[in-house]
């Protein structure tokens, strides 16, 4: 039996992930690139994009025998094209908190939130912007929808990542028709040479074959791969993260924590009211979710890393990347459940659910405050989830049930810490699979696994459920009363500390 191909153009890495017949990881590689920030906007540089697709093929063992591909990436954000699929503007990324008004506006318009990082409320404030490249667009698409089209030649995404471009409609997984209506109404005064529907990628459900890799793609692979690969609906990050925690069916959720961080809550019943903090997107089958997301998590811990890794190396000490947060991360265990009076805010980016348009990376402390490395770590640990918290109490108020929280990607890699102090912000059992470091490269397999395996009528959720996590390790850690007091507390003051952040914004 052969193998399944994932490839995820996240924040910080471009990951590749193959597993084997039995769903496990057996192979890997990474490219690192990052987001620059060039004339107002976080953008990335596409060109590194295909260098670092063909560095992450070139590390993958045995990558002959890949039997499905599936490519995803950073969700929402706004790549527009003219008819021949030129850019016509650089890549607005999901960070840019630019569109306050276009959000707004679609908000009300819809009766659904629409936050300001999906590509519907970038396209619409270029539009009410009356920016030039307007009249040549012809496509808009994310990154995981572009980098698709280039292998396989096939524009479209997958419903989950869909589900981030413009509202769905879950009965019958294709964009909202009367929300669709009512935004070409309103666009009927601007004599656009487009139609919206026009101009937006396919939607696919997971398991429907979404192309195969081309000639010209395989070229792009530098010839890794075989002309004819089948490939699955490519996927946003928050979807690959649902299957890759077995989290697709009603009252599961999963927690994404890297440079962003996000919770996804599978819904039982819509929500009583529009909340701008909560996006409803989809699971990769189609299945409502309420998205808690927020665009800081850990850029600022891992700056800090850096910078006691260089302290470090001034008397002599030489440790690996991995050694570092291993040894920082459990000295944080040693802090104080309330951090000891030290508060971080780890704004580098402006952060929906707060309301700020920009961020400013911070420590305070009072003057009695406990300032030990212990409870300086724990503190900066506790900022990569506090404003998610926020959000979360928004689900607790509209009586959201969740059974299980399992939390993947970077934040959670040393074991028992991460996890331990999400138990305490989430106030509920938070679980980790051994899987739990490969995130969302690993959820990408997978779908492309059900897309070459699955039987007539077999569901993402059962599929998940009975062939490839019934037997997979996990730890649970339940929150403990000290750690539910001390993050409490910690909260109290953090929401305080949100005044001194604002501030901080207007003034620096």
């Amino acid at each position: 039996m052969g193998s399944y191909l994932g490839i995820e153009f996240g924040s910080t890495r471009i990951k590749a992930v193959a597993i084997d017949g039995q769903y496990r990881p057996v192979s890997s590689g990474e490219f690192t690139w990052g987001a620059k920030y060039e004339n107002g906007v976080w953008t990335y540089d596409l060109s590194l994009a295909t260098e670092g697709l063909r560095a992450v093929l070139s590390q993958i063992e045995g990558i002959k025998t890949v039997e499905a591909v599936g490519i995803s990436g950073m969700m929402h954000g706004y790549l527009a094209f003219d008819k021949d699929w030129n850019l016509l503007t650089p890549f607005r990324t999901w960070q840019n908190t630019i569109t306050a008004q276009a959000a707004k506006e679609l908000t009300e318009l819809f009766g659904f939130n629409v936050p300001q990082r999906w590509s519907i409320a970038h396209l619409y404030q270029a539009v009410l912007n009356r920016e030039e490249h307007i009249p040549q667009v012809a496509h808009i698409t994310t990154l995981a929808g572009y980098m698709h089209y280039l292998l396989t030649g096939v524009n479209a995404v997958g419903v989950g990542e869909a589900s981030g471009i413009f509202p769905i409609d879950s009965e019958n997984l294709c964009y909202d028709e009367e929300m669709m209506r009512k935004l070409e109404k309103r666009l009927e005064g601007e004599n656009l040479p487009w139609n919206v529907r026009d101009v937006l990628p396919r939607v696919l459900a997971a398991g429907e074959p979404a192309g195969e890799l081309t000639a010209a793609g395989a070229q792009l692979c530098g010839g890794r791969l075989a002309v004819g690969t089948p490939f699955a609906p490519p996927e946003g990050d928050a979807g690959t993260g649902m299957v890759a925690t077995n989290a697709v069916a009603p009252r599961t959720g999963n927690i994404s924590a890297g440079t962003s961080i996000f919770s996804m809550v599978v819904l039982e019943h819509d929500l009583q009211h529009v909340y701008e903090e909560i996006d409803m997107v989809t699971t990769p089958a189609g299945r409502p979710v309420a998205m808690v997301h927020c665009n800081n998590c850990t850029a600022d811990s891992n700056a800090w890393v850096s910078v006691l890794g260089e302290a470090a190396r001034l008397f002599g000490a030489a440790p690996t990347d991995g050694e570092l947060f291993t040894a920082l991360y459990k000295k944080s265990l040693e802090g104080e459940a309330d951090c000891g009076g030290v508060l971080t805010c780890n704004y580098l980016a402006g952060e929906g659910i707060t309301h700020l348009d920009a961020g400013r990376a911070m420590v305070v402390r009072r003057p009695e405050a406990r300032f030990t490395l212990a409870n300086f770590l724990r503190s900066m640990l506790y900022a990569t989830m506090a404003t998610l918290r926020l959000g979360m109490d928004i689900l607790d108020a509209e009586n959201v049930t969740v059974d299980t929280l399992t939390g993947h990607g970077g934040l959670f890699k040393t074991p028992g810490v991460a996890q331990r102090y999400m138990a305490a912000a989430c106030n509920t059992a938070v679980s980790c699979m051994e899987t739990a470091g490969e995130g969302g490269p690993y959820g990408m397999a997978l779908l492309a696994a059900y897309r070459a395996n699955k039987c007539e009528g077999e569901s993402l959720d059962r599929y998940l459920e009975d062939r490839v996590f019934r037997n997979v390790c996990r730890t649970v850690l339940k929150p403990t009363q000290e750690d539910l007091d001390g993050f409490a507390a910690y909260m109290e003051d953090y929401k305080k500390l949100l005044r001194v952040e604002n501030t901080a914004v207007s003034v620096l």
